[in-house]
């Protein structure tokens, strides 16, 4: 996990190594604020590192974080973050610039958050039972819920891995996988090559919108499952029905926490009332991996029928 350092000024590289050189795989987060002490989550608490972070730091951090081009990255930013090699999602916070109704910029950057990613073999293990489809040898069209910061994206990648590369203790034969990597942060190509393990029989396409991607894997790969990361533009709701009518099954997650939150988001309620989903699982967001409820759509009437783990 060291090499994530190399995105942050000699200085405080050197802090956040003397501090917690020894528990860098505990690592979730580091927060930088302007003229505020620097903040690293680990999986047992939090860490203040007692250094006042100055207004260049975090634009040389940024700088860095960007390869030294920081307009290649403007559609990135733009959306509040960026992605840098490994998978690790930068968060970016300042003054918006805005242009017809879009955030076209982000000027007077004030804080900047990286997080972590990590591949955790197994870590899709409970769910396993829920979303794959033993008798057809497929997978249930599933909607994965949690709020932010739950493991939804480390999930996602393990699940991935083990749809494409079979499960031999359930006699689960691989199948062909489209992942539309949006933001690089499931594969985390690195000029054309996944950093991660996301299976033998998985194509990614990184860098495009979903409903752009999803049309593409489609036509060019025949994928027996689709998979996306963060959905909820009215976009996706065209791009999933295709997809799905086109004969793929979806896995997708959204941010949310509850069945509430499923039905006042316009987006993810279209889908659920299209009859696109067999399963809305939702996470436990504190203990990461866990369940926290399982429901199953009747689609006869859209409703949904809570199933015990």
């Amino acid at each position: 996990m060291n090499h994530i350092l190399k995105y942050f000024p000699d200085k405080i590289e050197k802090k956040i190594a003397e501090e917690i050189l020894d528990k860098m795989d505990s690592l979730e987060e580091i927060r930088l604020r302007t003229q505020k002490p620097i903040i690293l989550k680990l999986n047992d608490g939090d860490k203040i590192i007692k250094h006042t972070v100055s207004t260049e730091e975090i634009l040389a951090c940024l700088q860095m974080s960007c390869e030294n081009s920081i307009y290649s990255y403007q559609n990135q930013i733009a959306e509040g973050f960026i992605t840098v090699k490994g998978g690790h999602r930068v968060g970016i916070t300042g003054s918006c610039v805005i242009d017809q109704g879009k955030v076209i910029n982000i000027n007077y950057i004030y804080s900047l958050n990286f997080r972590v990613a990590r591949q955790v073999v197994g870590s899709s293990h409970k769910l396993l039972k829920h979303i794959i489809n033993l008798e057809e040898n497929n997978v249930y069209n599933t909607l994965i819920i949690a709020p932010p910061g739950a493991g939804k994206t480390t999930i996602l990648r393990d699940l991935i891995k083990q749809i494409a590369s079979g499960i031999k203790e359930i006699k689960f034969k691989a199948i062909d996988v489209g992942v539309v990597d949006e933001r690089g942060e499931i594969a985390a190509l690195y000029k054309g090559m996944p950093q991660n393990d996301i299976g033998i029989k998985t194509d990614v396409i990184e860098n495009v919108h979903k409903s752009i991607g999803m049309r593409m894997l489609i036509r060019s790969m025949a994928p027996k499952v689709i998979v996306a990361d963060e959905v909820g533009n009215e976009k996706d709701i065209e791009a999933i029905n295709y997809a799905v009518c086109s004969g793929c099954k979806g896995i997708f997650t959204a941010h949310g926490s509850s069945i509430e939150d499923v039905m006042l988001n316009p987006v993810l309620k279209t889908l659920s009332n299209n009859h696109i989903f067999d399963k809305l699982i939702f996470l436990d967001p504190i203990t990461k991996g866990n369940i926290k409820e399982v429901y199953e759509i009747n689609k006869k009437n859209t409703t949904y029928q809570k199933v015990g783990e």
